[in-house]
């Protein structure tokens, strides 16, 4: 069904129909325009390969001729094929001193610097989105569509939670809050620079409407299901795994476990809470820090559930842990209550509780025979990487269709006064 983006805060993209012909079955004239090499990605930092690089792996994959962006890249060798041997231009913080190690300290700098990139060769610019990206600047005849990962979260909704931690002191404490200041400033003064938004789950869609007042779609990010095999058989452990930072709330799921010394918990991840969290573990609690992917794999598949106590923006472990049969044990909030069905592949605790954990884990026990892994694995598989590179395309091409047919129609300025996404009636969307 076509209808407006407009009428809602967000939508879900829908894979059915023929979206790249018209009624009478010729081709959209903007099908046979977009040429793949004028498409441009932009992307924050490239670092190291985590979450983020894995969408925009897959962004490559659907655009192999596009021109990559980041404000550096330091990506080590031995993870640099997500690239696929594309060459990167980066901005002027590459070449700062220490900007390796230090990048995250010229953040006062990145706005200046992602504004540098010239895309003028561009016909559709994608930003790649989870701090500044979505300011590029482009021209009226180029497309800017954006995916955001999450507006800056240590701006906005993390932001009491970062300055509470007490550890900046009270010159770098007050200069933070300048220059967060700032970027909020920043961050809602481009957001008209962005023709559509597009979210990675209705969690952040309900944040990029909370803070720009813009509707956005929703596109899962690509999950590597297959990389997991089914696995119905199950051992008596718990798992769970992340980096060991505050916010994942680790020290939650370490300290309910210990207080049920007859379930066993294993937990797989390193960082700066490791130590504080091994003194805190009783003796029915392992701690394995790092794992190598195999070794992730192995006890991902064998575990009795997967328990997840932070509240994420999306959240791709609980998918890679149902994509092995393995029911999932969550937090509630955030990104989980859309990759997890209550009853169905696992359960919610409603409060990020010791009590609220353990009650959940009991709850668990009470249904677990119910539990199908097909079922569970099915979920898992609505996130695959296929899905993904479908929906993206598609949305590209839907969305340059509606951008160039308007564009070569209009004979007046479009009313400033009119939604800016009803320049795309044609997008396929579902509620």
């Amino acid at each position: 069904m076509s209808t407006l983006l407009s009428s809602v805060k967000f939508r879900t993209t829908d894979l059915d129909g023929d979206w790249g012909q018209t009624g009478d079955g010729e081709m959209k004239r903007s099908e046979v325009l977009l040429r793949p090499d004028r498409v441009g990605l932009v992307h924050d930092w490239l670092p190291v390969y985590a979450g983020a690089e894995r969408v925009l792996e897959q962004m490559i994959q659907v655009f192999p001729e596009a021109s990559l962006y980041s404000l550096i890249d330091f990506v080590p060798a031995g993870q640099r094929d997500f690239l696929g041997g594309r060459p990167v231009q980066t901005s002027f913080i590459q070449h700062l001193p220490f900007a390796r190690r230090l990048y995250r300290h010229y953040l006062p700098f990145a706005p200046l610097a992602i504004e540098q990139f010239d895309l003028t060769d561009h016909d559709v610019v994608v930003s790649s989105s989870y701090a500044v990206a979505k300011g590029v600047l482009t021209r009226a005849d180029q497309l800017h569509i954006s995916y955001v990962h999450s507006p800056i979260r240590y701006a906005w909704d993390l932001y009491h939670d970062y300055m509470s931690r007490g550890r900046l002191g009270r010159l770098r404490g007050a200069l933070a809050r300048m220059v967060l200041h700032y970027l909020r400033l920043y961050d809602v003064g481009t957001a008209p620079r962005v023709d559509l938004f597009v979210a990675n789950s209705k969690h952040v869609a309900r944040r990029i409407w909370n803070t720009y007042r813009r509707p956005a779609h929703v596109i899962y990010p690509p999950v590597d299901v297959e990389r997991f095999t089914l696995h119905p058989k199950k051992d008596n452990y718990y798992l769970t795994m992340s980096r060991l930072v505050p916010y994942k709330r680790v020290d939650l799921v370490v300290e309910a476990f210990t207080e049920m010394p007859d379930k066993e918990l294993v937990v797989i991840g390193d960082g700066p809470e490791y130590r504080a969290l091994a003194r805190m573990a009783g003796p029915n609690v392992t701690m394995l820090g790092y794992q190598p992917d195999d070794a992730v794999t192995y006890y991902m598949e064998r575990a009795r559930a997967f328990v997840f106590a932070a509240e994420e923006d999306f959240g791709i472990v609980p998918v890679e842990a149902q994509a092995c049969g393995t029911p999932v044990v969550a937090y509630g909030r955030g990104g989980a209550q859309e990759t997890v069905v209550s009853g169905v592949t696992g359960v919610f605790f409603p409060e990020q509780t010791i009590e609220h954990l353990k009650e959940s884990v009991n709850e668990f026990e009470r249904i677990r025979n119910r539990l199908n892994p097909d079922d569970i694995r099915a979920q898992a598989e609505r996130f695959a990487v296929p899905v993904f590179r479908a929906a993206f395309s598609r949305l590209v091409h839907q969305a340059y269709a509606d951008f160039v047919d308007g564009y070569a129609d209009s004979t007046t300025p479009v009313d400033g006064t009119a939604p800016r996404t009803q320049q795309y009636p044609n997008l396929s969307v579902k509620t």
